[in-house]
């Protein structure tokens, strides 16, 4: 089907943006006002510890900057992101972008002028300005970071060498989105391009060949480069451990752990708790070779799905339709806000010439939480859209529930509420059809949900955990102790009934999350944590319904760990993540009882 102009959707399948700004004419009025602010910010340089009504009035007038600095920058944003054809976005995206950095250029001298004193001082000024209470929890999660923060000067050479010390990622990047090409594959005797991003095509087809020339292709290619990105994996792991020893830091991983006051054993217990019940993952990979049908079942084949995909359309309407049934459970003021994203236009549906691809949840305090789509009418479609919606709401009851300063949640959770929609909604669907392949269908997503998120991602944390370890005892991680390494964890994880080709070594070179720094961890978190929140909202009901919704509305006014525990989430314990992996199991076991019949 020939792509629409954006001027051909019709408005109500739209994102009203008009809520920000009704016209450009307002948008440059607000632009032109805070380009004339912005260096008032600099008369509060080296006077910030004065007094605690200074402080105050910097903390309200940056405020009040920010404020209008994001507004601007999500009209000019959204706007572009549904036509990136258009030019005139294009220059108003340039703009705030510049003013941005301008912007962040300007107030680069409040931390460090703030640490050059101590949290005491910090205290006395709230007895003489209650109203610096406001800004408490910002405040502490600053000085927080004061026995990590260096010399001023120290801190000016670190941050001259920012770029080179980040070379690492931006150089894999380089290699393996612009210099990395494969051979073409070959499809039913016809030659086609092959590319990361067509790989996963390849490797969830139904002829077995074509898995085995994708992963053949892939790893092969990959194999090639193994010193390149051996030696780029190398210099990240110790650059990042000399940055944390500097810093007073007992290892990278906790200071990657810091921002969020995420205590390592956490992590520990991510990995600990999932090798205890790699059984289970097992009991799934025996599921998937018995459904298959295979004598024997290689690493090329765990991506094949084990049931075809449902043969059904979905109008927009039809999703609508779904989403506000399926999630009714959690109660009728998170209904009215679900109502309020249909008619009050958060949501950009439909697909057009020179629109972003992909879907987000995007906005800030002082605009509604838009979600942007490219609707076809699958059953994927329906789930983004629950997933996008848990995400909106999320944002909803932040802002409405916090002042501006505490307003945005973490990115530690920021997946949690997204995973609840998701669950919530695969079950809600899973009881109301009968079809025996609609729940076979359904019930292979989430296991596919649970392997790739819970199981795939932890084992990337414990290699990525084991290399740093290896490192600061002194080994030297060339490509061939790395592949080794990691080929000797993917035995562990797929098991004995698995045959661990011997390309899969190189996989690690493929996962860009490696230069994130213990980042992944979260995901599984994330999941795990999503699963106990629905298992509770399906015994408890209304109680764990309130909790959740407590939850929402702590935006980014306690730390990680805390907020869940609103929600009555306890990581510290393992037992979140073993009853994740116990509704993997139920879900395995649902499968077989209905797929045997």
């Amino acid at each position: 089907m020939k792509q629409k102009l954006r001027s051909e959707i019709k408005k109500e399948d739209t994102w009203d943006l008009e809520v920000i700004y009704k016209n450009i004419d307002e948008f440059m009025k607000d632009y032109n006002s805070l380009k004339e602010e912005q260096n008032k910010i600099l008369d509060y340089k080296g006077r910030l510890l004065e007094s605690g009504k200074t402080l105050l009035e910097f903390y309200e007038f940056s405020e009040k900057i920010e404020r209008k600095l994001y507004k601007l920058y999500y009209y000019a944003h959204l706007n572009f992101d549904a036509d990136t054809t258009n030019t005139k976005y294009q220059e108003l995206v340039g703009m705030i972008s510049k003013l941005m950095t301008d912007i962040s250029s300007l107030t680069s001298f409040v931390d460090p002028e703030l640490l050059k004193g101590d949290y005491d001082t910090i205290l006395k000024f709230y007895e003489e300005e209650p109203k610096l209470l406001k800004y408490k929890f910002n405040l502490e999660c600053l000085y927080r970071y004061k026995k990590h923060v260096l010399s001023e000067e120290e801190e000016k050479i670190l941050s001259t060498l920012g770029e080179s010390l980040g070379a690492s990622e931006d150089i894999y990047e380089a290699l393996t989105d612009s210099d990395l090409t494969f051979p073409n594959i070959k499809v039913d005797n016809e030659e086609i391009e092959f590319t990361e991003s067509n790989y996963p095509t390849f490797i969830e087809s139904h002829d077995r060949s074509v898995r085995k020339q994708a992963f053949d292709i892939l790893f092969n290619t990959y194999s090639k480069y193994k010193n390149t990105i051996g030696n780029t994996f190398k210099y990240n792991v110790e650059t990042n451990e000399k940055i944390a020893n500097i810093r007073n830091y007992n290892s990278v991983l906790e200071s990657c752990l810091y921002g969020d006051n995420i205590d390592v054993s956490v992590y520990d217990n991510l990995i600990k708790t999932v090798r205890n019940n790699l059984n289970t993952l097992y009991s799934y990979y025996d599921l998937k070779k018995e459904v298959l049908g295979l004598k024997e079942m290689h690493l090329y084949d765990v991506y094949a799905p084990m049931v075809k995909e449902i043969d059904k359309k979905y109008s927009f309407l039809d999703a609508k339709k779904i989403v506000l049934e399926g999630l009714s459970v959690l109660g009728e003021d998170y209904h009215q806000k679900l109502e309020r994203a249909f008619n009050e236009r958060f949501i950009d549906i439909y697909n057009n010439k020179g629109k972003r691809g992909g879907a987000y949840s995007s906005g800030f305090y002082d605009t509604n939480p838009y979600i942007l789509l490219n609707f076809e009418g699958k059953y994927n479609d329906v789930t983004t859209l629950a997933h996008e919606l848990g995400h909106s709401m999320h944002s909803l009851y932040s802002w409405e529930n916090n002042p501006f300063n505490t307003s945005s949640y973490h990115i530690f959770v920021a997946e949690v509420a997204s995973t609840v929609n998701e669950l919530i909604l695969v079950k809600y669907l899973l009881k109301k059809t009968d079809d025996k392949n609609e729940k076979l269908f359904l019930l292979n997503k989430l296991l596919e949900l649970f392997k790739g998120t819970i199981f795939r991602q932890t084992m990337f944390s414990e290699f990525e955990k084991k290399m740093y370890e290896k490192n600061s005892e002194g080994v030297i991680l060339t490509n061939e102790y790395l592949s080794l390494e990691y080929y000797k964890l993917v035995k562990d994880y797929f098991g004995e009934n698995v045959i661990c080709d011997d390309l899969i070594k190189y996989e690690w070179m493929r996962i860009p999350h490696f230069y994130y720094d213990f980042y992944v961890y979260k995901y599984a978190i994330g999941l795990s944590a999503a699963c106990k929140i629905v298992h509770d909202i399906e015994t408890l009901g209304k109680e764990a319904v309130d909790k959740y919704i407590a939850f929402l509305k702590t935006g980014g006014s306690m730390f990680p760990a805390d907020e869940l525990k609103v929600a009555g989430v306890d990581i510290s314990s393992p037992k979140f993540i073993e009853e994740a992996i116990a509704m993997f199991k139920e879900t395995i076991e649902e499968f077989k009882e209905i797929y045997r019949k």
